[in-house]
C-alpha cells in the first residue's frame, strides 16, 4: 500500500513538473530572445519578438517572483514597454517593481521613469511634477535627482524655449564674469 501511494505521488509530481517549462528552460528562452532582439546584427526592432520577450519576462516574474532574476526581468520588460511608447503597460510594471522589490537597486530609476512617462508619453504634467518631487524626496542623493530637478524646471516648455533660456543664462554668466574681471583690473590699478 505504501509503495503504491509513493508511486502515485511520484507520478503526480512528475506530471506537475511536466506541466510547464522549467526555470532553466525559461531563462534559456529569455536569453535567446534577448540576443535575437538586441544583438548588433538586428537591423530593426521587431514588435513581435518584443511582445514574445515581454510574455516570457511576465511569465517568469509570475512563476518565480522570489527568484533573483525576477526584478531584473520586470525592469527590462518595463523598459521595453516604455521605449515602445506603451506608457500604460510600462507604468504598471514600474508600479509592480516598486511594490514587490522596493529595496532593489532599480527602484529609484523605476520612480524616475514613471515621472518621465507622465511627462513625455501621457502628457500629464501635474502627475509628472508630483512624481519627480516624490523621487527627489525619496532619493535626494541619487544620480538622477539633479535630472529630476531640471525636468521640473522645464516641464511644459518647448525645446526652443529651453534653448533660449539656456542661451540667456550663458550670456548673463558671461557678462557677470566680464564685469568681475573688469572690477578686479580696476582695483589692481589703484
Amino acid at each position: 500500500m505504501k509503495k503504491s501511494i509513493i508511486a502515485v505521488f511520484a507520478v503526480l509530481m512528475f506530471m506537475v513538473a511536466g506541466c510547464g517549462p522549467s526555470r532553466e528552460k525559461v531563462v534559456s528562452q529569455i536569453q535567446t530572445m534577448e540576443k535575437s532582439l538586441f544583438s548588433p546584427e538586428a537591423v530593426s526592432f521587431s514588435k513581435e519578438k518584443a511582445d514574445s520577450l515581454l510574455a516570457l519576462y511576465a511569465g517568469f516574474v509570475k512563476d518565480y517572483p522570489k527568484d533573483s532574476l525576477a526584478p531584473g526581468y520586470l525592469f527590462k520588460a518595463a523598459n521595453i514597454s516604455m521605449n515602445s511608447s506603451d506608457g500604460k503597460r510600462a507604468m504598471e510594471m514600474f508600479d509592480q517593481y516598486l511594490k514587490d522589490y522596493p529595496d532593489k537597486p532599480k527602484a529609484p530609476l523605476c520612480l524616475f521613469f514613471k515621472a518621465f512617462i507622465y511627462e513625455n508619453q501621457m502628457r500629464d504634467l501635474d502627475k509628472a511634477r508630483e512624481t519627480y518631487l516624490l523621487f527627489i524626496e525619496k532619493y535626494p542623493t541619487d544620480d538622477f535627482a539633479k535630472d529630476a530637478r531640471m525636468a521640473i524646471d522645464n516641464l511644459g516648455k518647448s525645446p526652443e524655449m529651453i534653448i533660449r533660456e539656456f542661451e540667456a543664462r550663458q550670456k548673463a554668466d558671461s557678462l557677470r564674469i566680464a564685469d568681475s574681471i573688469a572690477q578686479t583690473k580696476k582695483r589692481g590699478k589703484h
